[in-house]
């Protein structure tokens, strides 16, 4: 078991040195305090938060709505679409205000350790915060404990997360997994058992 555990932990550290130049990496990793972010390289900005995503509209309309080049902003080194002149001069007036929690990610991800996903489309915003998803069933299974997996989420953040290599994490936390961790499966079952969708 030790082996497979040692092996796995050589694998994912010689993909992190091969990916160290890709675009993902830089993108996902700012030198700001938004550190590591769901931004990706793409329509000439060099990190998109959420894909382009209009931030200000999961608060003002309850919706994903895809932003304009037209309309953006760069926060702390992060590249900011908005729908609207409106919504970009909300954002640039407050920006932590629309900030999503753990930098985009999928909040059920952080809940294990795990930077990773987060699709724009998958959201809640709850007390104020937006909180992004990696699908409908992993939102669905963050939602039976909502209270309890935003406190696990926010202390995985704070205390492992926040301010290190998105890849780095994604890869210590894939091979040495939290006490609490439950696989796609587990967590769709549990989603099933309570007579939730997740659709």
């Amino acid at each position: 078991m030790k082996f497979l555990r040692t092996h796995k932990a050589l694998i994912a550290g010689s993909l992190i040195i091969g990916l160290s130049g890709c675009g993902a990496m830089t993108a996902q990793n700012p030198a700001s305090d938004l550190s590591p972010v769901n931004a990706a390289e793409m329509e000439g900005a060099d990190r998109l938060m959420l894909f382009g995503a209009d931030v200000v509209a999961y608060f003002t309309q309850n919706a994903h709505v895809q932003g304009n080049a037209q309309y953006t902003s760069k926060y702390q080194d992060v590249d900011f679409h908005f729908s609207s002149a409106e919504h970009k001069a909300m954002f640039d007036a407050e920006p932590e205000k629309f900030m999503p929690q753990y930098g985009g990610y999928c909040a059920n991800g952080i809940m294990f350790g795990i930077p990773w996903g987060g699709n724009a489309s998958d959201f809640k915003v709850v007390g104020g915060k937006l909180y992004i998803f990696g699908g409908k069933v992993s939102q669905a299974a963050f939602e039976l404990e909502l209270e309890k997996n935003i406190a696990l989420a926010d202390e995985y953040w704070e205390q492992e997360v926040k301010g290190n290599n998105s890849f780095i994490q994604r890869a210590k936390r894939l091979v040495v997994r939290v006490p609490h961790y439950k696989s796609g499966e587990e967590q769709a079952a549990e989603v099933q058992a309570a007579g939730k969708t997740g659709t």
